[in-house]
């Protein structure tokens, strides 16, 4: 899979795609991550990707023109435009995502984009009901939810299927050694060997995810 992300701060993704789990997918070529400067394609000596709002209003707005130029720069693939006004990205959205060959997300930044852009795109996608500086943070957030659905990414190819959210319920409580700490000690079904009645004790575990 492909994943093209279009930012005014390329930079901010060095760290979080230069390890873990996205680096050694990436080292692998089970994925690759393109990233485009949206300044780039501003005409202008000065580079301008923004302007005052027409009609008035508190700061500046991404303009059409760059960012169209940008956008299709990128070539064929699904258009994503992370924006508070955008679907709530679930799980299942995930899924369909890492069914597409090739993923584009333009970050917003500023005050927002033009309105225009939004014809441009195949969907508009939020990661939650609060207000970010830019897009660039629920991009990485993409990026890394579908990485882990792509096949060689995860070392266990059953981990994706048995988290959280991979039904409607989020996973079981997990322990690792010491059995026993302080007064807090691991249920002794689990220390019981008994496969099938630990594959229960699992499943009634499950619990529904928090809706606020």
């Amino acid at each position: 899979m492909t994943f093209t992300i279009l930012t005014l701060f390329p930079e901010m993704f060095e760290s979080p795609f230069g390890g873990s789990i996205i680096k050694r997918a990436l080292d692998k070529e089970t994925l690759t991550i393109n990233l485009v400067n949206i300044r780039d394609f501003a005409t202008d000596t000065h580079k301008t990707v923004d302007d005052k709002p027409f009609g008035g209003g508190a700061g500046m707005i991404l303009k059409v023109d760059v960012c169209v130029a940008a956008l299709e720069s990128a070539g064929k693939g699904k258009r994503i435009l992370l924006s508070p006004k955008g679907k709530k990205l679930t799980q299942q959205r995930i899924r369909d995502f890492a069914k597409e060959d090739h993923l584009i997300l333009f970050c917003g930044h500023y005050e927002g984009v033009d309105t225009r852009v939004e014809e441009f795109m195949d969907e508009q996608i939020s990661i939650g009901d609060y207000v970010l500086t830019g897009g660039e943070l629920p991009a990485m957030v993409v990026v890394d939810a579908v990485s882990r659905l792509l096949p060689g990414v995860l070392g266990n190819p059953d981990s994706s299927n048995d988290e959280s959210f991979s039904g409607d319920t989020v996973e079981y409580p997990q322990y690792t050694r010491p059995a026993g700490f302080r007064r807090l000690k691991v249920p002794d079904v689990l220390l019981s060997g008994n496969h099938a009645e630990i594959h229960a004790w699992r499943l009634s575990q499950r619990a529904k995810p928090p809706t606020s």
